[in-house]
């Protein structure tokens, strides 16, 4: 029987719930009036492929009462698949785009500070992806004619755990000179300066880094 938590459910998240279950655990489990993926022994497992702010409500209700796992994946290696208007694919290709650990401080900013909680933890799932895209003239102007369907899991790489404020400082690249700004990070990362802020943001927020002034680059962030 298909359960009420897993009606809408998305073939990335379907596919990582299941490779993270293992024998004993319960599905779709009901917790003090939430609906929870996993739960293993004491310890829940969310997996959250989306926004983390949808998520306040669940983990405000459940961290005191329960050892919570929220479980992220980011696309380390991304595969771009179009179908046509019958669902056929029509084409296969490798994104030169590439997933970091780091970057799942675009989600973090929603409540880095629960970095914290005793009973919390982050774990990054660095996976191999497929992004299927199905063609649509009228929604589809910023992809060529074309929208993203789904997302489905092809495999899980790695995994990086989260548990603490301090575990934020193994996200930044070697070579950072102290203190640094959020413009020597985005260099570091080889990402934007945009992604860089929300990186310092985390740090700053939970009590991994401490702020050293400003100059007129910007924010000083000292290293411990």
């Amino acid at each position: 029987m298909t359960s009420i938590g897993s009606l809408n459910e998305k073939p990335l998240h379907a596919g990582l719930k299941e490779w993270y279950r293992r024998e004993g655990d319960q599905m779709e489990a009901p917790v003090e009036g939430f609906v929870v993926d996993l739960v293993r022994d004491e310890l829940l497992i969310e997996i959250q492929t989306r926004s983390f702010s949808a998520m306040r409500r669940k983990l405000d209700r459940l961290l005191d009462s329960y050892a919570l796992r929220l479980v992220h994946p980011v696309a380390a290696e991304k595969w771009i698949v179009k179908l046509d208007d019958d669902g056929g694919e029509v084409s296969r290709r490798r994104s030169p785009k590439r997933g970091i650990p780091a970057d799942v401080c675009a989600e973090l900013v929603s409540f880095p500070t629960l970095l914290s909680h005793p009973n919390f933890a982050l774990e990054i799932a660095l996976v191999e992806e497929e992004e299927v895209r199905r063609p649509d003239a009228k929604k589809g102007w910023r992809r060529n004619g074309y929208v993203i369907e789904e997302r489905r899991l092809v495999d899980v790489v790695d995994t990086v755990e989260l548990a603490c404020p301090e575990d934020l400082l193994g996200l930044l690249p070697d070579g950072l000179p102290d203190p640094f700004t959020t413009a020597d990070l985005a260099t570091g990362m080889g990402r934007t300066r945009h992604a860089a802020q929300e990186v310092a943001y985390c740090l700053r927020e939970s009590g991994a880094v401490a702020t050293a002034g400003r100059d007129k680059r910007g924010i000083l962030y000292r290293l411990p």
